[in-house]
């Protein structure tokens, strides 16, 4: 009988997916489950790539698919299918439910408490439908006329990685055996441009700008990203090598950024409770100067890192992380906060399957009051960096060294590019080195940084 009920429950792709999700876990309750949860997706995809005039390539993707975690008190399994057929079903769950009896037990599996479960009211204002308001070739367009306006800048734009434009919705919905049942929709869509510029000399150059939003009507014209990935690109050339020195340092926001990541990363409960981060241990310590306040914020109206709950169904919420250079709080899912002994942050994130990790609502560091302009103008000789390569950061001593390219500031001005540098220190000492934080506090992801200064560190050149 529960057969036939499926066939007529889901016979086809156009199923409700909360009355999917919520079947999906009162199956597994029945199949003998203590507590279980199923999340289920879809979205549409766009995305085109425009190389000198010409499309490149060109995707068009549609997707839907299921996943179900499964608990026999401590024992946990899950698995996922884009097979939303009776059959697919049913072989989806009838394995989570066999799995889950045969791993190890972890006393501080589960899912959260229902005390700890519900959703943000109101419009957070993540979907718009007008993303997929043009047609295909306008879309492409787009592209074109992103790379076109870098072209055309100047010159000795002699070469392009393209222009592209990139359209995406999602439905998710969650359901578990507490009775949660939650969804939510998002939309973006970008626009970019990667130009290539040649010196007299013959050497290259290339640099980018993007541009990202939640609507179409919210994205910058292509033709202003085009011009400033060309300005970007141009004023690189002539880039040449400098001596190696100790001199004040002002990370661009795109690279302010990765520092930033750094610390999401100290502050992730997953790797705080296995000592693999500098900042185990350090809660309610100073682990930075006094004007260094990190925020995670999954709230924010718009923000490309908000969603009504997180990965396991908690209201997402505004976290203080560092305050005043005060370590406030680590971010963590409800697994990591039973670890640490701690209460969860509203920062799970999860796929269709497995344990949910840990993810980043709206992280990052509070602005200051100094435009960019007036930091590289209190600097005699310094280094402003635009760009860093490769890795090499230690997360449990915090040694940090990483390959970079900028300009150089002299005089409080940009005097000239430079590249086949390194930049190196402790992460441990620069948080406490942060000496100015710009005002130019800009989302163009779930992370965003302004502009900052670090003193004490090391360039390594010739």
């Amino acid at each position: 009988m529960a057969e036939i009920a499926l066939e007529t429950r889901y016979p086809k792709l156009d199923t409700d997916l909360k009355e999917l999700a919520t079947d999906v876990v009162r199956r597994a309750m029945a199949g003998g489950a203590t507590a279980a949860e199923a999340v289920v997706r879809e979205g549409d995809e766009f995305s085109t790539v425009v190389r000198l005039g010409q499309v490149e390539t060109l995707k068009e993707s549609g997707s839907k698919a299921i996943g179900v975690r499964v608990f026999f008190g401590k024992r946990a399994a899950s698995t996922y299918s884009s097979d939303f057929s009776r059959a697919g079903i049913d072989r989806m769950l009838n394995s989570a439910l066999e799995l889950a009896k045969i791993t190890s037990e972890d006393p501080y599996g589960g899912i959260p408490e229902p005390s700890q479960l519900g959703s943000l009211a109101g419009d957070l204002d993540l979907y718009y439908e007008d993303v997929y308001s043009l047609a295909g070739a306008e879309r492409i367009d787009y592209a074109r006329r992103a790379e076109k306006a870098a072209l055309d800048l100047d010159p000795r734009i002699k070469n392009s990685d393209g222009g592209s434009f990139d359209a995406a919705t999602g439905h998710k919905v969650l359901a578990n055996s507490h009775g949660f049942v939650g969804e939510y929709r998002r939309s973006y869509c970008s626009v970019a441009a990667v130009p290539i510029a040649q010196s007299d000399d013959g050497a290259m150059q290339r640099d980018y700008w993007f541009s990202v939003a939640r609507s179409l009507g919210r994205l910058e014209p292509a033709e202003q990203v085009g011009k400033i990935a060309a300005q970007r690109t141009l004023r690189r050339l002539g880039a040449r090598k400098v001596k190696t020195a100790r001199v004040p340092i002002v990370f661009d926001p795109m690279v302010a950024n990765s520092i930033l990541e750094h610390i999401f990363e100290g502050v992730n409960g997953d790797s705080v409770y296995r000592g693999a981060s500098f900042l185990a241990g350090k809660l309610g310590q100073k682990i930075a100067g006094d004007n260094v306040t990190v925020i995670d914020d999954g709230t924010m109206t718009g923000g490309f890192g908000t969603s009504p709950f997180d990965g396991e169904g908690v209201p997402t919420r505004r976290t203080v992380v560092i305050d005043n250079g005060v370590l406030n709080s680590y971010l963590l899912n409800s697994y990591t906060a039973r670890k640490l002994g701690l209460q969860t942050t509203a920062n799970a994130s999860r796929g269709l399957a497995g344990t949910p990790g840990i993810g980043p609502g709206n992280f990052f560091v509070q602005a200051g009051t100094k435009t960019p302009k007036e930091i590289i103008a209190g600097i005699k000789e310094g280094l402003y960096v635009t760009e860093f390569l490769g890795h090499g950061v230690n997360l449990v001593t915090g040694d940090y060294s990483r390959g970079a390219s900028g300009l150089w500031i002299s005089g409080g001005e940009l005097a000239f590019p430079v590249e086949e540098i390194t930049v190196a220190g402790n992460l441990k000492e620069m948080f406490f080195n942060i000496s100015e934080i710009g005002n130019d506090l800009e989302f163009r992801g779930a992370v965003a940084c302004p502009t900052v200064r670090v003193d004490g560190l090391t360039v390594g050149g010739e």
